[in-house]
Order: structure tokens, then C-alpha cells, then sequence
């Protein structure tokens, strides 16, 4: 992928640019993949949880990041495939989000000095 970039930042190739980001999507879609399985595992009616209710709070913050890595990656190539005319400031919205829930997440942990250990 990094070569492929690369070329296509150098003008070599000319290939689509969803094209170029699709390893970043196919490993995407597989961890969204694996979320949604482990967060289906819990709502079955014989699992006893530890710590059920901040597991699938945290699983489900992994989730809206990846589909907010997800919305940057389309409205990137969107934009640089010229397929739609929205302002770069609307490209990097989602990348903004997700900096900002992270650096939220980053906070509670500071609060909470165990929070790691007890999922």
C-alpha cells in the first residue's frame, strides 16, 4: 500500500484512489467484523459478566472509531477523486471526532487508574 501511495502521489500510476486504500479497508472491515461478534457474544442470555457493562461500552467506542476511520477514508477519496466538491474541512471532520473521543477516553483512563485492568 505504501509503494502503491507513493506512485500515485508521483503521478506513476493512475490508478482509483479507493483502489489504493483498500488494504486499510479490508483490515477495517475485519475488525468491525470481530467487534460485532464479541459484542453478540455478550447479549446471549447464559453469559455471566464480570464487568459486562464498561466491556461493551469500550467495544462499542471501537466500533464508532473505526467507522469514523472508515468515513475519512470515503470522504477523502471522494474528495480526491473529485466524485464530490466538499471542503477539505468537512474531509477532516470525522478525524477530528474520533481525535477528540480519544483524547476523552485518554482522560478517564487518568481518572481511573485501573480502568485498563478491568477490561
Amino acid at each position: 500500500m505504501k509503494m502503491s501511495l507513493a506512485q500515485r502521489l508521483d503521478s506513476k500510476i493512475s490508478w482509483n484512489w479507493f483502489l489504493i486504500f483498500f488494504p486499510i479497508w479490508a483490515f477495517d472491515t475485519i475488525l468491525i467484523l470481530m467487534l460485532i461478534v464479541k459484542m453478540a457474544g455478550r447479549c446471549k442470555p447464559d453469559f455471566d459478566p464480570r464487568d459486562g457493562d464498561q466491556s461493551v461500552k469500550r467495544r462499542l467506542w471501537y466500533l464508532t472509531a473505526l467507522l469514523l476511520k472508515l468515513a475519512f477514508c470515503v470522504t477523502l477519496c471522494s474528495r480526491l477523486e473529485r466524485l464530490t466538491d466538499v471542503w477539505v474541512s468537512v474531509v477532516w471532520c470525522p478525524s477530528v471526532v474520533l481525535l477528540g473521543g480519544a483524547f476523552q477516553d485518554s482522560l478517564l483512563a487518568r481518572i481511573n487508574p485501573f480502568h485498563y485492568f478491568s477490561t
